[in-house]
């Protein structure tokens, strides 16, 4: 679908605030916490003991909790995918002024470099629990990457910013909620560091908000016609093609999310809670000079999640003997020489 000249001129001119977003909403890389600053120091004489203490706590946790993590950190790790996805957005420009890119272009790299530390934390700290199969994470990861996404948005900045704006709420939930249980089982370090993750979360949640609620007040119709379309597609999980290794794609992802649900990670009613929450910080209810499209899709909007309440009530999370390989004793070990 071609992008209006609307849109892109809506770009440019949020492109102007692009400084104040980063200097709001981003922190450098010398101030903000790094993944060392949770993890046992290899250099100390403590290393060893800390690791081992690592190792007891996690017994403790269940396998769905840590199905549940392992889906987390293969989510963060697959950042790459996420990255040449909004690079290509319309209104982005990496070879603007001589290959430093636009203002936009300098967002999403800035944004990647501050995620990127989730998945680094979460991949040494899952190593060191003792719990999972790692070779069987990796190749995971490594398919994932390499099936990429579609999350129905095209080169579309308002649809792109939608989704952000809930994945990112959506992924705060999931690692407050896996600190919160951490925290109930005395695991206190993996509290706190998906406290810290959570926190970036919501900070680069509330940077999307900001961006769509400033297109709201430019081009209201489009934004809310927009908002309409990526709901009624629902939002496709980063997660969705997830797999094992020898599996076909997207053969793990329902088994994935069963165990999320069951661990309490991350349930059906959050994604309604996080739906009724953009409706609200976006002020859809007060939005006015709508096109008759566009007063449709802010009614089909205010109505959804009441509708997708309802359903929700209804489901049953299944049980299932399901054997994930990712907490599988590794068969084998592959010689390098």
């Amino acid at each position: 679908m071609a992008i209006s000249n609307i849109r892109k001129e809506v770009m440019k001119d949020l492109e102007k605030d692009v400084d104040l977003f980063e200097d709001k909403f981003l922190i450098t890389p010398e101030k903000i916490w790094q993944p060392t600053d949770f993890l046992p120091n290899p250099q100390s004489d403590s290393f060893i003991s800390e690791v081992e203490e690592i190792r007891e706590l996690s017994k403790e946790l269940s396998d769905d909790f840590w199905v549940s993590m392992v889906g987390d950190m293969i989510t963060e790790e697959a950042l790459p995918t996420y990255e040449s996805w909004l690079i290509d957005m319309e209104g982005m420009d990496q070879h603007a002024n001589e290959g430093e890119g636009n203002g936009w272009a300098r967002w999403i790299r800035k944004w990647t470099a501050e995620e990127n530390r989730h998945g680094d934390v979460l991949n040494k700290y899952l190593y060191m629990s003792g719990r999972v199969n790692m070779r069987e994470i990796e190749v995971t990861t490594q398919h994932l990457i390499a099936n990429g996404f579609d999350i129905g948005t095209a080169r579309d900045p308002y649809k792109n910013f939608v989704y952000t704006s809930f994945q990112e709420l959506a992924t705060y939930v999931s690692h407050n909620n896996v600190a919160k249980i951490a925290k109930k089982s005395g695991h206190k370090l993996l509290a706190k560091m998906s406290k810290m993750i959570g926190g970036d979360e919501m900070r680069h949640h509330l940077a999307y908000v900001e961006f769509v609620k400033r297109i709201f007040e430019i081009d209201p119709s489009e934004m809310m016609i927009a908002f309409r379309d990526m709901m009624k597609k629902k939002i496709v999980m980063p997660a969705m093609n997830i797999r094992e290794s020898y599996q076909e794609k997207k053969s793990l992802f329902e088994e994935f999310s069963n165990s999320a649900q069951r661990a309490g990670v991350y349930i059906g009613q959050d994604y309604i809670d996080i739906l009724r929450k953009l409706v609200k910080d976006w002020d859809i209810d007060k939005i006015k000079s709508l096109t008759p499209e566009a007063e449709k899709a802010r009614d089909y909007l205010m109505k959804l999640p009441d509708r997708m309440e309802r359903i929700v009530t209804r489901m049953v999370v299944p049980e299932s003997d399901f054997k994930f390989k990712w907490l599988s004793k590794p068969k084998l070990k592959i010689s390098l020489s």
